[in-house]
């Protein structure tokens, strides 16, 4: 239908509709949204080639807009309604993510635009985990999250008619979108009431406070949402001048000339009052606001050499030092666009620059030879993604928690896949694919 609205403007409704209710409930995220708008206009302002660069590139118009949320469900029905409710705002599950392997009890995707359009108008991601009930050690607590979790329904009813509405139609008017976006909104409003009495929410609590997080609140709370800046090391530097106390580490690569993949840091997690089934009032500990660099997306032997170097490198207890270890450390990975693209460390998107359409390429042109001439613009591909490592670190930090659950760190993708009701798509198969479209859209038959 011709009236229906399109993914992209529901994804962007409801990404805003999040945001304004997330300042509301957390105003800590609302100054850190000003602190990363300010410091990345200074850093456009004392690098106008930078600024130059990503509005060529289509970049500049979505970086205030850019956020990822993150979210946690307890069943395999929650995961499944929710992949429903994603792909309404044209958002996919890409990637898996195994966090037990870091002492945190659940598996995730992330929900998000796949193509390069869709991109380009409003990247919005959710980082959603699965609670894995099978590493709580006590069977009894076990059983009982399960059933606490078997009663209770995240999604109101009116947001479930939609959805299936949604399905019959093919689409949603613009009323219809935006009573979606309302209803889709309660599924993640913060509840100070638990659905728990308060000797089970502290049993849960003392197993993994995540544990308790997911299963002891009527809804799958956001528990942070993350602006994007252009210098992360300046905004974890302020956090405290704007009354925020960061988290000691920035999770990611080291500060580079060519910035790779992602790199995170947050401020403490907030200590909020609730109040338990039985009327006993307690607090509980668990959203906090998140700020992102990211850079190029890296090739699966980029990727690999990450790994190794920040296996290498450790984790430290002083970022000043920690940073300053790592880049060390990672003198070994390449740090210009020329060698990371001719040694296939970076997935680059390529263009006609204006000489190249009055020229454009002819057979047996390489294209090294294209791009020193400045026919061809080869950029770095923006990582859209996560690192599961630093996702476990941001919440480990947040949580107060040293593993507490332990685990083999044994994936269970097929378990996972089969509780989202469909596979997750590959990452890289996206790069990938993004890249040789650039290439041929030039004229090049690689």
């Amino acid at each position: 239908m011709d009236n229906f609205l399109s993914a992209d403007a529901i994804r962007t409704r409801f990404s805003q509709a999040m945001s304004a209710m997330y300042q509301q409930e957390v105003p800590q995220y609302g100054t850190l949204m000003q602190l990363v708008m300010a410091v990345n206009d200074r850093t456009l302002e004392s690098d106008p080639a930078l600024k130059d660069r990503l509005a060529a590139a289509d970049e500049l118009n979505r970086l205030n807009i850019e956020r990822h949320g993150a979210i946690r469900v307890g069943s395999a029905s929650e995961l499944a309604t929710l992949r429903q409710m994603f792909a309404v705002m044209g958002m996919y599950p890409v990637g898996y993510y195994d966090l037990s392997q870091a002492g945190v009890p659940v598996h995730s995707t992330a929900f998000r635009p796949v193509d390069d359009a869709a991109l380009r108008r409003n990247p919005f991601r959710v980082f959603t985990s699965l609670l894995r009930l099978e590493l709580i050690d006590d069977v009894t607590l076990r059983e009982k999250a399960a059933a606490i979790l078997a009663s209770r329904d995240i999604f109101t009813p009116r947001c479930r008619q939609l959805l299936q509405l949604h399905q019959q139609q093919g689409g949603f008017t613009a009323e219809q979108a935006a009573e979606f976006v309302s209803e889709a909104l309660e599924t993640f409003r913060w509840h100070a009431h638990s659905s728990v009495d308060s000797q089970t929410y502290h049993a849960l609590n003392q197993q993994h406070r995540l544990i308790a997080d997911v299963v002891c609140f009527p809804g799958c709370h956001i528990n942070h949402l993350t602006p994007r800046t252009l210098d992360i090391d300046r905004v974890q530097q302020l956090m405290p001048s704007r009354g925020i106390e960061p988290k000691t580490l920035i999770e990611g690569p080291p500060r580079r000339q060519v910035p790779i993949l992602l790199r995170q840091t947050s401020f403490r997690a907030l200590e909020e009052a609730i109040i338990f089934k039985e009327g006993h009032q307690g607090s509980h500990t668990a959203r906090f606001g998140e700020i992102e660099q990211r850079g190029a997306a890296l090739t699966p032997e980029g990727r690999a050499l990450y790994d190794r170097l920040l296996q290498q490198a450790g984790s430290g207890q002083d970022n000043q030092q920690h940073q300053q270890h790592l880049a060390d450390v990672f003198r070994d990975f390449p740090d210009d666009e020329q060698t990371l693209r001719q040694q296939a460390l970076a997935w680059f998107h390529y263009r006609l620059s204006e000489k190249g359409i009055a020229t454009p390429p002819a057979r047996g042109e390489t294209l090294d030879s294209l791009i020193a001439e400045g026919r061809i613009i080869a950029e770095p591909i923006i990582y859209e993604d996560f690192l599961p490592v630093s996702a476990a670190g941001i919440f480990q930090s947040n949580l107060g928690d040293h593993a507490q659950v332990r685990s083999t760190g044994q994936a269970s993708r097929a378990a996972f896949e089969a509780a989202l009701g469909s596979a997750v798509i590959d990452e890289m198969t996206l790069y990938a694919e993004r890249q040789q479209r650039s290439l041929l859209r030039c004229g090049m038959m690689q």
